[in-house]
């Protein structure tokens, strides 16, 4: 295996799969290098071809350094050849990196057969989740009507709603963009009462993505008023509708709908074939801190679709029983 030196090169193999989404897109690392992370990227070759890919960001925290694999590897699953010699070859990068563990979340769905590979590979169930491992998919391969056809009673009452309230939806790509989501977004967690993203953080994806046409800010405006804002990325087969944020007026209007109605129109120019609402929990879970967006989320009719949850190489096993012990103290107390 090698280094990957080319973003025209990896972004072609990685869009050829239909699974894929941003988590392992070129930009995606461009913006962990632009927070001063060490990032891994490793191309697979059967002779002269390209037959898989990954890439990591090496975390560095208290109890210990990590590689986190989000996403990837991007690979024929069936290979089993293949799959042995990428997994040895992430160990390998994992000890070069110095990292206690490297943490995986497969592309990959969820069944039987997916756990048990995990387990041939000698990877354990992560105590934490790393990325999205429960989304909520739209087929955008169906015309909107048959979405909409699809969709609860309640989503077409709020979108009939919105559509009567005058709203303005503006898709944008500047700076004053960026400057407003961080603005609401902050705002919107002191309503909701969780912790924001800090600007730069918000800023740097943004610019990373910005790059090579990859990211929209749809924002809903209403007498010029901020409504609500989504930030949505755009990344070979799939929209993903990354963050969400809205004023108490955006709830009020029901802004929401109308900025995922214009973001799958431009998914569909783009030849998007999925559009990604990523992270619901169980039904039952009603005091999830995630429940209610959950719901917002199901009411659009999407599909239900389980990643195979994050997996650890440990490489380290005694210091990785510190991580262990905090991880699993840390979902308790967030409730997550």
């Amino acid at each position: 295996m090698k280094d990957a030196t080319s973003r025209e090169v990896w972004d072609e193999f990685v869009k050829s799969h239909p699974e894929a989404n941003f988590l392992q897109s070129w930009d995606f690392y461009e913006f962990h290098i632009k927070r001063g992370k060490k990032v891994v990227r490793r191309l697979a070759y059967d002779k002269d071809e390209i037959v898989g890919a990954y890439a990591g960001v090496v975390e560095t925290a208290k109890r210990g350094k990590y590689m986190a694999i989000a996403g990837g590897p991007i690979l024929d699953w069936q290979d089993k050849k293949l799959v042995s010699e990428v997994f040895s070859d992430i160990r390998d990068q994992g000890k070069k990196a110095g990292c206690v563990f490297v943490r995986v979340r497969p592309q990959l769905e969820l069944s039987d057969k997916s756990l048990k590979l995990m387990n041939d590979l000698g990877l354990k169930r992560a105590p934490m989740y790393l990325s999205v491992e429960f989304a909520g998919i739209l087929d955008l391969t169906k015309p909107e009507e048959e979405i909409l056809a699809g969709a609860s009673q309640g989503f077409r009452r709020k979108l009939r709603k919105a559509m009567k309230n005058e709203i303005e939806i503006t898709a944008e790509t500047n700076d004053e963009a960026i400057t407003e989501f961080c603005r609401l977004e902050k705002l919107h967690a002191e309503r909701q009462k969780y912790v924001a993203f800090s600007g730069d953080f918000l800023r740097k994806q943004y610019e990373a993505f910005r790059e090579n046409n990859e990211v929209i800010i749809y924002t809903a405006r209403k007498d010029g008023e901020t409504l609500a804002q989504n930030f949505m990325i755009f990344y070979g087969p799939e929209a993903s509708y990354h963050y969400g944020v809205s004023s108490e007026l955006g709830t009020k209007y029901s802004a929401a709908p109308l900025l995922h109605m214009e973001a799958m129109k431009e998914a569909r120019k783009r030849g998007c074939i999925r559009y990604n609402l990523w992270g619901i929990v169980e039904p039952d879970e009603v005091n999830h801190r995630f429940y209610g967006v959950s719901e917002f989320k199901r009411s659009f009719g999407c599909e239900e679709l389980r990643y195979t949850p994050a997996h650890d190489m440990i490489l380290k096993p005694l210091a990785y029983q510190k991580t262990k012990i905090v991880e699993t103290a840390r979902k308790k107390i967030r409730h997550v």
